[in-house]
This record gives structure tokens, C-alpha cells and sequence, in this order.
């Protein structure tokens, strides 16, 4: 049973775009019924994507996407079709209908959530057997306590070839789907299989529902290459979309989260007061996973480690959590590896004063350029201040730029005035360069007719643009569908199939007399075909004389039909016949009249 027509209805009905959007993207300028924010689909620093509350759909003028609140989803967060519905259906209190082969994925599903937990707990029980030594020593010296191994669900794999598939296949797991959870892997020999994670410190990937989706392993041997060993990705975890420890995050009051490397570092934190603290899972960080920190807080601080792979994954971090418009801050932890050793040297009294210093990402970058020239030389001190100023241009408020302007004319041992200079300078060569850009694009955009998804591109560009026409004009006027009937206009007369299928949708709507609008017919079509329409449907159309238009547009299709079609003999001899029996029609009125007589 696939989702009907009439739950999508009113599940669009009760969803509202801007709320969905605005989860995702700090939307604050507003124009009419349109709200902009920076685009979460590409990056830019201008704000192109638009949030319409009045038609419920979004599009960005940057990269071309667009469509309604379903789509919007699916291309956030990365879901099919079904998952983006039971995303929204459940923020709108809805139970989205079930068929038989969803049915039987749903408790897929539901078994490896089980099969998980299961494997959760057997790690977590090894850590008082013998096989728990190890793991027991290790985190003694680490001084990971009794509470935090509760706390976190932390167990042990220890180094045997198949010990958790003997446990859980005894519990009457099979062995698919022990390899389909990641956690078993099949052996060399015919019918063998062996555990994936061995000699390792367990922690359990949780979600904030309280899933086990998958676990995130620590090695215990320095031998080992992989410092840390994630699940693969299954159907209920994909690594870039999760964030270790948010289920416990989530429920802290700081008002803040905060985000290091790795998993040790995140339990220290919680074991020392800061129990807002997060880890990529061993990662760098994800466009994914900065959505779901700024889906949780206002304010998010950076603390990696301070060796030069923490300096460079600090910045990569940043560039993302600063397109989520939160307030984004970095804590620099100086000749301290780690927030976990800064704590044992300093306490957690030294590292609370650090957050309440914590820089703004801005600072911080500056930091980062200083610390990367010589300002001991002329050329370093150049280098830095090419750098600094063009950092300083991008800033749009100008006491800021002025403040900033000065730090760096101080660090460089320059006059201020010759800073703003050559920040002004910047400015204007950056909007100089914006406006060339713009202009290309229009250029563009009026040039190029054909949709920017390859598999949609138009066979026939001047009968498609009709087409456009016709379905635009029936989406604003639905009435409109009768007088392209009376013509006798039907479907197949499309040369876009991807057209073709919205003037069907259309027919189907308007017959069984359901509502026709946009937000509505979005859901029934894919991302790139619904960004398409977003686009067709907001050019201008003249509705006053709709019913002429339309068979305006309608001839214009068939003239293009026709200039394809090779008539055939037959036809060709009734069309001489034609002109034949007609020639008179080149005499002047005169010679009509005189014959006449």
C-alpha cells in the first residue's frame, strides 16, 4: 500500500516550511512572504536560498534546488522518499500508513536495534571477566570511573576470533544478521565467519530515541593502525549523520555544546562537570553532523586537539558550523594535547575559566594566519596582513571591521588607517567581482533554457518552453485544464516526460477535485524534477486572457510537432488538391469582384 494522495494532503497542511527550514537555516532576512538564509546545499556567503511561507516551498537562486517540505527532507538529511514522510509526519503527530514490504523493512529495523543492544550488553558484561583485563588497566590509567563506564554503556571486544557471534547466535541472531549489523564478518573458510571489533574499548553509538545504532571502537594495542574502528554503515547508522554521546548532550542545561575529537575526550568532559560534550565519531566533521549540533544549541565551541591535524580539522569544522548561523567559538588549549589531558594537568575548574575565554572563530582564524607567517620579517609581516585584511573584508559590520582592523595594524606594526585602506580596497573588489558574477549568472540562466538536472533536459527547447506555459497557467488557474481539453490537447502531445508527468498529475488532481498547488504537487516528484517546477512555476505568467494563452501555447507545441513530422505521400497529394482548388485566393479583391460579375 503505497502513501495515499489524501495523507500527503494533509500532511502538507499541517507542516509549516518555514518552521522545517528554519531547523536547519537561520532564516532572517524577510522580504514579503520570502525569508533568506545562506543555502545548506552549497556554500555560499551571500544569502541565495529562499523559504516562500505563503506557497510553502524553498529555492535557492545559487544552486538551482528547490521544492516543498518533503523535499527539503530528502535532501537535508540525505532519506528516500518514505523516511522524509515519517520525518515530518511525526513532528505533525501523524502515523504514516504501513504496507506490506515497508512493513517487513520497519521490523528489519527493529531487529537490529535489538540485535545491537544485545551486543552492547555483551560488551559491556566482558569488562568483568577475564577477557576485561586489558580494558579494566586501560582505563584505570586513563581514570575513566565505574560511573562513566555505567553511564556511557562502555564495554570491551576482546581479542578472540568470534566470541560475540558464538553469544549472539546462541541468543538466535542469524549469522546475515550479525553481517548486516557490522558486526560480524565472514571468514575465509566456507561457512566461517569472525567477530569485526577485537581488542578494543567498546562505546555504543545511541541515538537520542536511545537506539544502539552501532558502536565506535578504541584500540588497546598500540600495534593496531585504526586508533578508532566505526560500524560500517546499515540501515540504521551512517557515521557522517551521527554524533557520539548526543543522546546525553542533548538533556544537558549548559546551553551550549561542545564538540572534540574523540570519544575519551567526551566521557573526561562528562566525568568532569561539562556533560554538553560531543565527538564526530573519529571523523573529521560532517555538513550533516554541524546540522544536528545547531539543531540542539545556539552555541557550539570547538575544542580539538592542538597538534597541527587539530589546528587544520578546527578549521575545516569551522567553515561548516559558521554556514548554521550559531554563535561558534574555539578554545585554544596551547602546549595541551587534548581537553582530556588539559584537565588531568589543570582541573576542571582551569578548563571551565578556558571555555568562559573561548575566541570567536574569527579570532581564532586570525591566530592561525599569524602563527603561519613569520612576523619577524617584512615579507611574513606582508604575508599577513594580505591575508588578515581580506579575512577583515568579508566582515559586514564596520565597527567590527574597525576593532579587528586594529588588532591586526597593531600585530603587524602598521598604522590602522593603512589597514582600512586596504580592507576598503578589498570591499570593492570583492562586490566588483559579485556584481561580474551576478551579471554571468543572469546571462546564464537567460541563455540556457534547459534544466539544470541532465535527465530532465528538454529534446525540443521551443516546445518545451510552451509546455512550461501550459502547466504553469493551469497550476495558477485549474480551470484552465478544461480549455486545453476543448482543444483537444491531451498528454502525449508533451515532448518533456518529465512535463508530461506534472500536466498528469495535474488531470489526476483536478478530475477526482482535489486542491491543485505547488506545495501539493512537490511530494510526487523527485528532488531534481521538483526543483525544476519550483523554477518553472516562478516565472511570470499573464493570467487576465488564461484561456487564450493556453491554445497560444498549445499551437505553439503542435507547430513544433509538426516541423518533426515527415508527411506521407497521401497527405502530400490532398495538400496539393488543396492549393489547387484554392489558387484563387492569390487574386486581388478587384479580380474577385470582376469575375463575380
Amino acid at each position: 500500500m503505497a502513501i495515499s494522495d489524501s495523507f500527503l494532503d494533509e500532511l502538507i497542511s499541517r507542516t509549516d516550511i518555514t518552521e522545517i527550514v528554519g531547523s536547519y537555516v537561520r532564516l532572517t532576512k524577510k522580504s514579503g512572504q520570502n525569508m533568506f538564509g545562506l543555502c545548506p546545499f552549497h556554500s555560499e556567503k551571500t544569502p541565495s536560498f529562499t523559504v516562500n511561507s505563503e506557497k510553502q516551498i524553498y529555492h535557492c537562486f545559487g544552486c538551482g534546488k528547490g521544492g516543498g517540505a518533503i523535499g527539503f527532507i530528502r535532501e537535508v538529511e540525505n532519506v528516500p522518499f518514505r523516511d522524509a514522510v515519517e520525518i515530518l509526519a511525526k513532528k505533525a503527530g501523524m502515523d504514516v500508513p504501513q504496507e506490506a514490504g515497508q512493513q517487513e523493512n520497519v521490523n528489519k529495523r527493529k531487529r537490529m536495534y535489538e540485535l545491537n543492544r544485545d551486543a552492547a550488553k555483551h560488551f559491556h558484561a566482558m569488562l568483568t571477566t577475564p577477557y576485561g583485563k586489558t580494558a579494566a588497566e586501560y582505563m584505570a590509567e586513563r581514570g575513566i570511573s565505574k560511573t562513566s563506564v555505567t553511564r556511557f554503556g562502555i564495554g570491551v571486544a576482546p581479542d578472540q576470533w568470534n566470541l560475540l557471534y558464538e553469544a549472539m547466535t546462541h541468543k538466535g541472531y542469524s549469522k546475515q544478521e550479525l553481517f548486516d549489523a557490522g558486526l560480524c564478518r565472514p571468514g575465509k573458510k566456507e561457512g566461517g565467519a569472525y567477530d569485526f571489533f577485537r581488542n578494543r574499548l567498546m562505546f555504543p553509538i545511541i541515538d537520542i530515541r536511545g537506539n544502539v545504532l552501532g558502536f565506535s571502537g578504541r584500540r588497546l594495542d598500540k600495534g593496531n593502525e585504526y586508533k578508532y574502528l566505526n560500524s560500517p554503515d546499515t540501515p540504521v547508522f551512517t557515521k557522517s549523520r551521527n554524533l557520539f554521546a548526543i543522546n546525553l548532550a542533548k538533556k544537558s542545561k549548559a546551553g551550549m555544546l561542545i564538540l572534540v575529537e574523540g570519544n575519551i575526550d567526551v566521557v573526561m568532559l562528562h566525568q568532569a562537570g561539562f556533560d554538553c560534550a560531543v565527538a564526530p565519531l573519529g571523523t573529521a566533521l560532517t555538513a550533516e553532523q554541524s546540522r544536528l549540533l545547531a539543531s540542539y544549541t545556539d552555541q557550539i565551541i570547538v575544542v580539538f586537539d592542538s597538534d597541527e591535524a587539530g589546528r587544520k580539522a578546527t578549521l575545516r569544522a569551522l567553515s561548516l558550523l559558521e554556514r548554521t548561523g550559531k554563535n561558534v567559538k574555539v578554545v585554544n588549549l596551547g602546549s595541551s594535547g587534548d581537553p582530556d589531558d588539559f584537565i588531568r594537568k589543570h582541573g576542571a575548574d582551569a578548563f571551565k575559566i578556558l571555555l568562559e575565554r573561548s575566541e570567536n572563530n574569527f579570532e581564532y582564524r586570525l591566530l592561525e594566519i599569524m602563527n603561519s607567517c613569520d612576523m619577524k620579517t617584512d615579507e611574513g609581516r606582508l604575508a599577513y596582513l594580505t591575508a588578515a585584511t581580506d579575512l577583515v573584508s568579508d566582515i559586514k559590520s564596520e565597527p567590527e571591521r574597525e576593532i579587528y582592523g586594529s588588532k591586526i595594524a597593531l600585530a603587524a606594526n602598521v598604522s590602522p588607517e593603512a589597514v582600512k585602506n586596504e580592507v576598503i580596497k578589498k570591499i570593492r573588489t570583492k562586490k566588483k567581482r559579485a556584481r561580474t558574477e551576478e551579471e554571468r549568472n543572469v546571462t546564464r540562466v537567460r541563455a540556457n533554457a534547459q534544466p539544470a538536472v541532465r535527465e530532465l533536459r528538454y529534446a525540443n527547447e521551443l516546445s518545451a518552453v510552451a509546455e512550461e506555459g501550459v502547466i504553469r497557467l493551469i497550476v495558477n488557474d485549474p480551470g484552465l485544464l478544461s480549455s486545453a481539453v476543448k482543444t483537444g490537447f491531451s498528454q502525449d502531445e508533451f515532448t518533456s516526460p518529465f512535463l508530461s508527468k506534472v500536466y498528469g498529475i495535474l488531470e489526476r488532481r483536478i478530475s477526482s477535485e482535489r486542491e491543485v498547488s505547488e506545495k501539493l504537487i512537490l511530494p510526487e516528484l523527485d528532488p531534481g524534477e521538483a526543483s525544476q517546477l519550483t523554477i518553472i512555476l516562478q516565472k511570470p505568467e499573464t493570467l487576465l486572457q488564461g484561456e487564450r494563452i493556453i491554445k497560444e501555447y498549445i499551437n505553439k507545441i503542435r507547430a513544433e510537432r509538426l516541423k518533426t513530422q515527415i508527411p506521407d505521400e497521401d497527405i502530400l497529394l490532398e495538400i496539393k488538391r488543396f492549393k489547387g482548388n484554392n489558387i484563387g485566393d492569390t487574386r486581388t479583391g478587384t479580380e474577385l469582384k470582376g469575375n463575380d460579375k
